[in-house]
């Protein structure tokens, strides 16, 4: 049986006697508790055969757009003294599929080894996934980092943000991908609450919104996560037949790591700030990458950071016109980053010679409103592309992956096809999809419907055929992108 739904009906029956919150502070989230019996630790349950995916985003790794994230226990591994869990991994990020494996400690079941592609990854699995190792262990005898109670007050202090209190905060039944489920929530107050979504015997939280401590402004979301779907008993490897991405620097002689930059400052054509840009290399070589790291500073103090910039880089003709933006790339509308400073690779899709570069600011503000556009503005930045031979080699395949949606959405379509869920249901199902990243729609006008939202019978008929496998992941998203232009869905940004 699914251990979700074990720990659903045990919690239910834990919860029919009442979960009930005790103080916690009011407004600094100095003392918690919840009145459950039990305590929980990172890795708590984990075992040989457990399956894991994720929806994942960390600050830190392309400014938090969101990955996926797949992880299979494949059974143990001695690395020197230790053992550790052998966890093999599956990451898709983008178009690209990177497949490798993570060694996993055993108290604390965090990335100890991982395969060399796997370095960023692993790192934002630690910081994020595991991050509330540094509080719960399974060591036992350590009285302070090891199973902390639901009912205790306080499970620590998060030194980072000026010693705010880790506390349990209630009990709460919540629904993601991979099940319904009673769990406690964790967290601390710094200027808005962050929280994470544990269940008892269960390796890893569930679900997770934070945020990065600054003294002004809004925050941006330090890490986002959700389970998106759990399996047990896995003893086949459920990755045989996952294709890695080649990488495209392997391919085309690519350069990898970058020195030599080429620096610059420029104010924006409204001059609303001030843009310092480094790039490298000098002359970028076509079909590979450029190393951008930009700064969005003040006009007035030449030290000061722009905050909450919603930013894009496009090339541009030499009249201005866009011929391509990078967001719109990534399936996005624009890029957010919230200290004002980015370090990010830009693929060269251009052929040999002077292309312009605009980075493009749309405005400033929270990440989730519509910026303020009197900061908005561009600067153009001249690069000359030298040639690449390989890039029309014939010889040389650059393969991308096509559309891979979890199975769990294809039941859902399923049954919306035999009319067992509405189509409310059904369309927030695929809005979370398209918001999460893990369904990859091109980008699509969005249109604006001035009659019935009915769902049109053929999109229903598409659905029931590609649940059964009669139509690949592709057409189906053709669906889906008539629905969004046609104003029946609606995306928000």
């Amino acid at each position: 049986m699914n251990r979700f739904i074990v720990l659903f009906v045990f919690l239910t029956i834990i919860s029919s006697f009442g979960f009930s919150n005790l103080s916690y502070g009011q407004g600094t989230g100095t003392a918690g508790g919840v009145n459950v019996d039990g305590t929980w630790y990172l890795g708590e349950g984990l075992k040989e055969g457990d399956y894991f995916e994720y929806s994942l985003c960390e600050l830190d790794l392309n400014d938090c757009a969101p990955i996926k994230l797949k992880i299979w226990i494949k059974g143990l591994i001695q690395y020197e003294t230790e053992t550790l869990w052998d966890a093999k991994i599956v990451i898709l990020d983008g178009n690209k599929i990177i497949k490798g494996s993570m060694g996993l400690g055993q108290n604390v079941p965090e990335p100890i080894l991982f395969d060399d592609d796997l370095f960023d990854y692993a790192i934002a699995f630690k910081s994020s996934l595991a991050w509330l190792g540094a509080f719960a262990t399974a060591n036992e005898d350590d009285r302070i980092h090891g199973p902390q109670k639901f009912s205790d007050a306080a499970w620590g202090k998060i030194g980072a943000i000026g010693g705010s209190q880790l506390i349990p905060i209630r009990a709460e039944t919540i629904t993601v991908p991979a099940g319904t489920v009673d769990s406690i929530v964790v967290g601390w107050y710094s200027g808005d609450w962050n929280e994470i979504w544990i269940v008892d015997d269960f390796p890893y939280p569930v679900k997770a919104l934070t945020y990065a401590w600054i003294t002004t402004g809004i925050a941006p979301i330090m890490h986002q996560y959700t389970l998106l779907d759990f399996k047990e008993n896995v003893m086949d490897d459920p990755f045989k037949d996952v294709v890695e991405t080649i990488p495209k620097e392997e391919l085309l002689g690519c350069p990898t790591k970058f020195s030599d930059y080429i620096s610059g400052r420029v104010s924006t054509n409204t001059n609303s700030m001030m843009i310092q840009y480094n790039y490298a290399p000098e002359f970028p070589i076509e079909g590979c990458n450029i190393d951008w790291k930009i700064n969005f500073m003040s006009k007035f103090n030449d030290v000061e950071f722009i905050d909450q910039v919603h930013y894009d880089i496009w090339v541009v003709d030499e009249n201005g016109k866009k011929l391509r933006s990078y967001a719109e790339d990534l399936g996005r509308n624009d890029l957010f980053n919230g200290f004002g400073q980015i370090h990010l690779l830009f693929p060269v899709e251009e052929p040999a010679g002077l292309t312009r570069y605009a980075i493009f600011v749309h405005g400033t503000g929270p990440e989730y409103q519509v910026p303020d556009a009197s900061m908005g503005g561009y600067a153009i930045v001249e690069i000359e592309i030298e040639d690449n031979p390989l890039v029309d080699n014939p010889t040389v395949t650059i393969v991308t992956p096509t559309q891979n949606i979890p199975s769990w959405i294809k039941n859902n379509a399923g049954w919306w096809a035999n009319g067992e869920i509405d189509d409310s249901s059904f369309v927030q199902g695929i809005q979370f999809l398209i918001k999460e990243g893990i369904m990859k729609i091109p980008p699509t006008s969005q249109g604006s419907s001035g009659g019935s939202n009915e769902i049109p019978s053929w999109i229903k008929n598409n659905a029931g055929w590609w649940a059964n496998g009669e139509i690949d992941d592709d057409s189906f998203v053709g669906g889906i992108q008539f629905l969004i232009e046609e104003g029946i869905m609606t995306i928000s940004s």
